[in-house]
């Protein structure tokens, strides 16, 4: 059940964003009568109660850190057996946290390699994970939602009414991630995404070459980001989780995780100058990147169904 748990991941990451969606849809409204007065407002006060609101998650989230327990396989690396067994025993039961706590250890009391003990494509691969869950522009989509459908000449209540509704087809997309992961397996799941993705973007960019947005437009949009929520969302992350061997598995989640937020920074920045350059060029290059996901995925990533993360160094080193 490991890609449904770290899917419920995603879980939460988009059910944030949808409380924050309509947490700034409230406090918008909260800030004047007419669009000219909610605008002052805005850029005096507005921002400010934005930023002010994330202290009590942030807090919240300080505390419940506290409660959580280290990873079995981090105790074993600093042989803390009998922690690790006990977190083990807790999860699977005392009969099999033995025999776990043993193929564990098997691994991990080899000596600590550098990066590339099982050559450079585990960690390119991982690397190109990241990079592609970002390229196919949908932080563009989630940070720029409002703005993307006040283009499409929706009015600024409208147009966050709209963002809100995006944050819930994701929510219900990202559940349907959950229940199939560990059903039909990774790669099926990304190819799938990758393709509605592109369907998706393509769309959008002819729609904006022909001046056609519309409600169309919002369909398209839907059809992205769900294709998107039920595949490299979640999947991305629960890859870069199952894929690196135990001995290096700490480097190599940080690089990738690393390339995600330099990727995620590069795309994010450059959307304003792209689409001031050109709206449907600017989808057009995102459909490319997820024609591009899908044909990496299907002949490059191997599939984690199934296998523990053991079994991912004997993979690698064959």
């Amino acid at each position: 059940i490991r890609g449904t748990l770290v899917s419920c991941n995603q879980f939460a990451i988009i059910f944030g964003m949808l409380v924050v969606y309509f947490v700034n849809y409230l406090i918008r409204n909260s800030l004047g009568e007419t669009a000219e007065a909610i605008q002052t407002a805005m850029d005096a006060i507005g921002w400010r109660r934005m930023f002010v609101s994330e202290a009590f998650p942030a807090g919240l989230f300080g505390l419940l850190v506290l409660f959580i327990p280290e990873t079995p396989r981090f105790l074993a690396l600093r042989g803390r057996d009998e922690k690790a067994y006990s977190i083990l025993a807790h999860i699977n039961g005392a009969a099999e946290a033995r025999s776990i706590l043993d193929e564990i250890k098997a691994t991990v009391h080899e000596k600590r390699e550098h990066i590339f003990a099982y050559g450079v494509a585990v960690v390119v691969i991982g690397i190109l994970l990241s990079f592609f869950q970002q390229a196919v522009g949908i932080n563009v989509v989630l940070y720029y939602a409002p703005r993307i459908f006040e283009n499409m000449g929706a009015s600024g209540d409208t147009s966050m009414i709209q963002t809100v509704v995006m944050g819930v087809v994701n929510i219900i997309f990202t559940v349907v991630a959950i229940f199939t992961v560990d059903k039909m397996g990774r790669k099926p799941l990304l190819i799938i995404g990758s393709a509605g993705m592109m369907i998706g973007m393509a769309a959008l960019a002819a729609l904006s070459f022909t001046d056609s947005i519309g409600t169309a437009a919002l369909v398209f949009i839907i059809i992205y980001t769900a294709s998107f929520m039920m595949s490299w969302g979640p999947i991305c992350w629960v890859l870069i989780a199952e894929i690196f061997p135990n001995t290096i598995r700490s480097q190599a989640v940080a690089i990738a995780v690393a390339a995600q937020w330099i990727s995620n920074f590069l795309v994010s920045a450059t959307f304003p100058t792209l689409s001031a350059w050109s709206v449907g060029g600017t989808y057009c290059i995102y459909a490319l990147m997820s024609l591009l996901s899908a044909l990496f995925v299907w002949r490059w990533v191997p599939e984690t169904k199934g296998k523990t993360l053991e079994e991912m160094s004997r993979l690698w080193k064959k």
